[in-house]
């Protein structure tokens, strides 16, 4: 194989694919990036056998073939090339040489052969998404996802499809996230999949907002096609829990707060908090409410907010974390949250999405 490229395109092909590899591989072979030469390019690959990603950028090919290498120290000598063409040469013995005019590095890697098969999606049905709005609904989501390894099924968004409509849900079990948008093209089949948070992390990373995105169905596994990238993953096997049962019904007790400045003052009083003394205390009044946080040993604070509240008067603790995560992904200016009582959940409805958040006893 034997090929040119510029630096910063096969920089920034590497940084795509190598954020899947782990540090502690159980093989050596995934720890290395396979390169290979296609019709439009090269393309890299790298996988830890539950996500494979690939990417393909532009070069002068002069010759075709492909080889395996170690890729973050391939990718930390890119970095330190001092000019901008590079050519790649590989030679016997499954050793490759990286080179410019006055600076040469020479890998040793290993054979393509022994690198894992990526899954292949021939014959599929491929539903197409625009980014730009699967980047929003993911951006609602996922910090939601449970990292609880005993709950597997919940370390990933369910991605529920049916007809012209796509839902995206998360929880932990102490909150509860469901985004919900039209699609342009439809589909006859009711799509339920589970996929895991590293691939979402990976996903997330590569859409833009702009292009769409091809998801393609197979045996326990799916493929996002954003074009030059691919991802392929396992699902999570088994099954999600029913969100609609606790989704709780439309309520008239509201407050009606700027979402910016709500937001500001949960991060202020989040400043005081401490793993044993999370709560933030919200106390509602006749349109205004009092922010504030007591923590033993470290000080206490209180901040008053101008609201729109006309409910009886009620005091009630939140993870203030749990509030950061969705007020800075909303993009309302205003928002309403609805909250009944002590013990019940806090609900934010916004344009087909649902937050709903459990409440913290308050000491």
């Amino acid at each position: 194989m034997k090929f040119k490229a510029d630096k910063t395109d096969l920089l920034n092909g590497i940084q795509t694919v190598q954020n899947v590899i782990t540090t502690k591989a159980a093989l050596p072979i995934l720890s290395n990036l396979l390169i290979e030469t296609c019709e439009e390019g090269v393309r890299l690959s790298a996988t830890d056998l539950d996500i494979g990603i690939s990417c393909v950028i532009p070069v002068q090919t002069q010759e075709a073939g492909a080889i395996t290498v170690p890729a973050k120290r391939f990718g930390d000598i890119v970095r330190e090339l001092p000019a901008d063409t590079v050519s790649i040469n590989t030679k016997k013995n499954n050793s490759m040489v990286v080179e410019m005019e006055s600076c040469q590095f020479k890998i040793m890697g290993l054979p393509r052969e022994e690198f894992p098969k990526l899954p292949e999606f021939q014959n599929k049905e491929a539903l197409k998404l625009e980014q730009g709005v699967l980047k929003q609904m993911l951006n609602l989501t996922s910090f939601a996802v449970s990292f609880d390894e005993t709950r597997y099924i919940l370390n990933g968004i369910l991605f529920n499809i049916n007809k012209n409509n796509i839902t995206l849900v998360a929880t932990d079990g102490k909150r509860l996230a469901i985004a919900d948008r039209k699609i342009k093209q439809g589909t006859d089949k009711d799509m339920r999949i589970i996929v895991p948070i590293k691939t979402i992390h990976e996903l997330n990373r590569n859409l833009k907002d702009d292009t769409e995105v091809s998801l393609i169905l197979g045996a326990n596994q799916v493929l996002f096609d954003l074009g030059q990238v691919m991802i392929i993953s396992r699902l999570i096997e088994g099954e999600f829990p029913d969100y609609r049962q606790v989704i709780p019904a439309l309520s008239e007790s509201k407050v009606k707060i700027e979402r910016e400045q709500f937001l500001l003052a949960v991060k202020r009083a989040a400043l005081l908090s401490t793993p044993d003394y999370q709560a933030v205390k919200f106390e509602l009044f006749k349109d205004r409410m009092v922010v504030s946080k007591s923590t033993p040993d470290i000080g206490e604070s209180r901040e008053e907010v101008g609201v729109e509240y006309k409910g009886k008067e009620m005091a009630i603790g939140f993870n203030p974390n749990y509030l950061i995560d969705v007020l800075k992904n909303i993009q309302n200016e205003n928002i309403e949250f609805e909250l009944t009582d002590t013990e019940k959940p806090g609900v934010i409805r916004v344009d087909g999405y649902i937050y709903i958040v459990l409440p913290m006893r308050l000491s």
